[in-house]
């Protein structure tokens, strides 16, 4: 068996590199290129030359402000060289996205999940009917889908797309690879769901602080518990984990979890335990699967009124999620906490137990107080999560298939 030349693979690298750059800064000219990435003119030169012949990239000209003089060239993805769709999993629903090489949104619907006990292999069948439903209302064959990309709470296979545990349908994993053969022969992916937020966050702070950017963690707030952190590699680029924070221990023999074991972060401050507190309900009692944020909106209300059972039920949540985060600040170092999902809505009633909880750690007595702040929109995050990773894994994909493709039909017709 032949193995790749070292030079074969600086230039694929190289490649993987110019196309991250175009990503990141989107239509470039030659000589940008050339600035962003370090490499020399002539290498841009050999990459630019050989993407555009494998149809990876195009040139656009873009005319001079003034209206005079020449224009200039710019390169950036074809928007037809493939697609990704784009699968996120909640409680309550599934959202389908359907987007271009280029990143750029083409289509969006969200369907809403049943709380079928069924489970898993009803859910499997709604979701290949899905991405065939997408396909169809933008008449995109199937071959031109060159990856799929899910995200769902809970524990994700590190090397596969196995679902290994969510709230939604506990221990019945699902493996989305085999699910999805032979029907799609596009690579799948799965995700959790917080660590593509805090990647999402970990991306913006980069682009705002660059080498001053040290880590990040991203508190999920709602029906469940989850945590995403990033933190700056040495030479690999950030360093993102999801540790299985909702499902910590907090207190010993404590209330009931959704995983079915005790005292977890989760049993106190999911939805389903705020709830079960507001109402004084023993504290073994099975969880709700699903909790309507209609219903929490109202127990919050009472808690802003001055309700004292409520108002606890919040100061409780505030104290597990806190006593979570500063034994996560002993075991990593002291960074900034922002705080995402549908929870942020009943921040003002969860902040004092959160810095309670927080300063009970020796970092923070000694350090201060980490910076917290709260970003509404996890979803917007979860999807750049999702462009993120996703483009990144077709641009490594596609230097290696596409390119490869190119120089052989090349040689087909240089040998004819």
């Amino acid at each position: 068996m032949l193995t790749k030349s070292s030079t074969e693979l600086v230039r694929q690298r190289n490649s993987v590199l110019v196309l991250s750059v175009l990503r990141r800064h989107g239509a470039l000219a030659h000589t940008e290129i050339s600035d962003s990435t370090g490499l020399s003119s002539a290498t841009i030169s050999a990459i630019t030359t050989e993407l555009e012949k494998a149809q990876i990239i195009e040139k656009s000209e873009q005319q001079p402000a003034s209206g005079r003089g020449r224009p200039r060239v710019l390169l950036r993805q074809r928007r037809d060289c493939g697609y990704l769709i784009v699968v996120i999993i909640s409680s309550d629903a599934v959202q389908y996205s359907l987007v271009d090489y280029a990143g750029k949104l083409i289509d969006r619907f969200s369907e809403e999940r049943s709380h079928d006990p069924a489970g898993a292999a009803r859910f499997v069948a709604a979701v290949r009917a899905g991405l065939l439903r997408i396909l169809d209302r933008s008449k995109i064959s199937q071959e031109k889908v060159l990856l799929i990309s899910i995200s769902s709470k809970g524990l994700v296979n590190s090397t596969e797309p196995v679902l290994v545990w969510s709230p939604i349908f506990g221990s019945d994993q699902i493996d989305f690879e085999s699910a999805l053969r032979p029907e799609w022969q596009a690579k799948v992916i799965l995700d959790n769901e917080t660590l593509l937020v805090a990647a999402a966050l970990g991306a913006r702070e980069e682009m705002v602080k660059g080498a001053d950017f040290r880590s990040l963690a991203a508190l999920s707030l709602g029906h469940s518990v989850g945590l995403g952190i990033v933190r700056r590699g040495n030479q690999t680029g950030q360093e993102i984990s999801a540790p299985n924070f909702g499902h910590m221990l907090h207190m010993a023999n404590g209330g009931l979890c959704r995983c079915g074991t005790r005292g977890c972060i989760e049993a106190y401050a999911g939805f389903y335990a705020i709830l079960r507190s507001a109402f004084e309900v023993p504290l073994d009692t099975i969880p709700a699967k699903f909790v309507p944020v209609a219903e929490l909106d109202k127990i919050a209300a009472k808690a802003r009124q001055g309700h004292r059972v409520p108002a606890f039920a919040f100061r409780q949540a505030g104290l597990a999620l806190g006593n979570g985060l500063s034994r996560m600040l002993s075991l990593t170092e002291r960074m900034p906490i922002a705080i995402t999902g549908p929870g942020t809505r009943y921040y003002d009633l969860l902040r004092q137990g959160i810095e309670e909880g927080l300063g009970q750690s020796h970092i923070v007595r000694m350090e201060g107080m980490p910076e917290i702040r709260v970003v509404a929109d996890e979803q917007i995050l979860v999807f750049e999560g999702h462009l993120n990773r996703a483009l990144s894994v077709i641009d490594e994909d596609i230097v290696l298939s596409g390119v490869q493709g190119a120089q052989a039909s090349a040689t087909i017709q240089e040998s004819g």
